[in-house]
């Protein structure tokens, strides 16, 4: 089955070439130029993937992602300036699973979000995956729910990916590198923040339904490990 990938630019030329580029690889592709106009079509259309822009006008992406990370857990991609770090921070604190400096090769683009849509399928179609029970911890990766004291946690795929590697070995230390294989996949490369960034972002899920949430520990210049 084609994936369908909504493309979000207010730039028509990279729009455009991106589109190219992946309806070439046979993906469906939707685009826009703006924010407010991607988010009435991601509410209202099927979409397995968004790649978008920062800085766009109307709705910038960060707005757009925080809108959509509020229905939905759809894998996204930001596009960054090159040199603003405070884009790559801000993109990945709201829910972004990965993102893309400009400029960029769109041979790059494409093994991206080849990555990203192979992880979600991992995530979400292990029909033979047993639920996971730790304690107040409950998850069912197959129907790809996580409940914590009886209270669903929304989480992305690579925050689910991240959350069941630290569950499966509790009491594990497991190193930033090792919870980067286990979320990005064993050829990608992400920095030591990124896994901190999504770390972070986790536990807040956890604290919102339960302030008192301190399962999953800093193991300072280690990694983390999810307490027994």
């Amino acid at each position: 089955m084609s994936h369908t990938i909504a493309v979000v630019d207010d730039d028509t030329y990279l729009l455009s070439s991106i589109a190219m580029a992946l309806e070439g690889e046979g993906y469906k592709v939707s685009t826009y130029s703006d924010g407010l106009e991607a988010l009435k079509a991601v509410t209202t259309r099927p979409i397995d993937l968004a790649v978008l822009d920062i800085k766009m006008p109307r709705m910038d992406g960060i707005e757009l992602l925080g809108r959509i990370r509020k229905i939905s857990a759809l894998p996204v991609i930001f596009l960054t300036s090159r040199d603003d770090e405070t884009d790559k921070v801000f993109g990945l604190r709201a829910g972004a699973d990965d993102y893309i400096t400009k400029p960029f090769s769109c041979r790059l683009l494409l093994a991206r979000i080849h990555a990203l849509l192979r992880r979600g399928q991992i995530a979400a179609a292990a029909e033979n995956d047993l639920p996971i029970e730790r304690g107040d911890l409950r998850l069912e990766p197959a129907r790809h729910q996580f409940v914590w004291k009886g209270r669903n946690v929304d989480l992305t795929v690579t925050e689910s990916l991240l959350l069941k590697c630290l569950v499966l070995r509790p009491g594990l230390v497991k190193t930033r590198n090792q919870l980067m294989d286990a979320a990005y996949g064993e050829h990608s490369y992400v920095d030591d923040r990124t896994v901190d960034s999504r770390i972070k972002r986790l536990r807040n899920k956890f604290k919102s339904v339960d302030p008192e949430f301190e399962q999953i520990e800093t193991i300072y210049g280690v990694g983390y490990r999810y307490r027994d």
